[in-house]
């Protein structure tokens, strides 16, 4: 039986790629007293996140939270915007994406599902050509909107959604676009507005830094007069009450108060470090870590650089090692949980998290428990990826230096 209170010396490192660690100072953020929902201290509180969590989704228009997961954030934006027995186009780059897919079904509508053949299609990011061409196809305008993952988690690809707008206009479509950026917000470099997005869906408990409880749809003004139309059932979901009472900085319903303390708090860990710098830091890390597995001799589950994520790394085990037994032995041996592999490459490969609060050295100790745990578990390797990520980190000086001597 699991020893719930059990709590080795040392801090456990989670790994995965979200929920990511909750840094201290959101912690305390999140037990300040409980305040009146209705009461202007609260009303203050909501047009500041409300106004602050616009600059992370770079985008001028309505951003609504919801006191949900993200699961609940990718069912508003459908159910906010298309009606029974419409048509959408969706990309099938991975384990999130197919879930999305068997949400829409499961709201009662007409998914296809686009994407290149068997576990290939798991390896790269979303063909924006195959978009174009299935929509110029499309002369009476059947399909509705179009449904892709920006970062998807159960890979490491992240996809270019510039690339799928401009498909879009090629094809002179009307479909809306429709982005899941769960895990790639405020850790991967996203523009909801430049990019020519309708619905943005997000979460807390990924580059935001915060427990799982919090979503977002970002929102375009064609999105709003779609929802004007759109016949699916929504009540909780919908936006039109949400979006007017957030004039004030209030919700319709009780939202989650003390979450949003902690958002307020991650927002100012953002600015302050500045969006551009987490960006860099991201991106930087996910290099050393990739530095890492080659130099292990190991593959990266994205196939393709140009898409590399820079939220997660999955590693592909040799043939015939079981990755799910390898990840056990590390977090038995380590106490450090990774992400295990979803959907076709389940027990193929691990996922390593370097997102949110991470660092150098969170990294280089992420690095040195996998490299351990890899021979302990009788996995071959190359040579030392510890040492090549720390020769990279060496080389590559951050963005923004940490601190700064007296």
């Amino acid at each position: 039986m699991l020893e719930l209170d059990f709590h080795p010396a040392g801090r456990h490192f989670l790994q995965i790629p979200g929920p990511s660690p909750v840094p201290d100072r959101i912690l305390r953020a999140m037990s300040y007293p409980t305040i009146d929902h209705r009461g202007p201290e609260f009303g203050a509180l909501g047009l500041r996140v409300l106004s602050g969590i616009k600059k992370v989704f770079q985008t001028t228009q309505p951003v609504v939270i919801y006191p949900a997961s993200g699961t609940g954030a990718w069912e508003a934006a459908l159910c906010n915007t298309l009606s029974p027995g419409d048509t959408v186009l969706m990309y099938e780059t991975g384990h999130f994406a197919t879930l999305w897919k068997k949400m829409a079904e499961s709201l009662g509508l007409k998914p296809e599902f686009l994407g290149l053949p068997g576990v290939e299609g798991w390896r790269r990011g979303v063909q924006a050509p195959m978009i174009e061409a299935r929509l110029r196809e499309d002369t009476q305008h059947a399909i509705k909107a179009v449904c892709v993952v920006h970062n998807e988690t159960s890979t490491g690809v992240t996809s270019d959604i510039a690339a799928v707008r401009r498909a879009i206009d090629a094809a002179a479509h009307p479909a809306l676009l429709m982005v899941d950026t769960i895990s790639g917000l405020a850790s991967a470099d996203y523009r909801h507005d430049e990019w020519g997005v309708d619905v943005t869906v997000s979460g807390s408990q990924k580059g935001l830094m915060l427990p799982p409880g919090i979503s977002f749809n970002a929102v375009s003004q064609k999105a709003l007069e779609a929802s004007r139309h759109a016949k699916l059932p929504r009540a909780f979901w919908g936006w039109a009450e949400i979006i007017e009472m957030n004039r004030t900085g209030y919700w319709p319903y009780t939202p989650n108060t003390n979450l949003l303390y902690g958002l307020a708090e991650a927002l100012d860990m953002i600015f302050n470090e500045g969006l551009d710098n987490v960006f860099a830091r991201h991106q930087r890390l996910a290099e050393a870590c990739r530095q890492a597995v080659r130099a292990w001799g190991l593959e990266i589950q994205c196939a393709d650089p140009a898409v590399y994520s820079p939220v997660l790394t999955g590693v592909v085990m040799p043939e015939g090692v079981d990755a799910d037994a390898v990840r056990k032995l590390i977090y038995e041996r380590f106490d450090m949980s990774l992400g295990t592999g979803l959907g076709k490459v389940k027990g193929r490969m691990f996922r390593i998290g370097h997102l949110g609060d991470c660092n150098d050295l969170t990294l280089m100790a992420t690095l040195a428990g996998c490299e351990m745990g890899l021979k302990l578990a009788g996995v071959k390797l190359a040579g030392s990826g510890v040492q090549a990520a720390m020769e990279y980190l060496g080389t590559h000086a951050p963005a923004r230096p940490l601190r700064v001597a007296a």
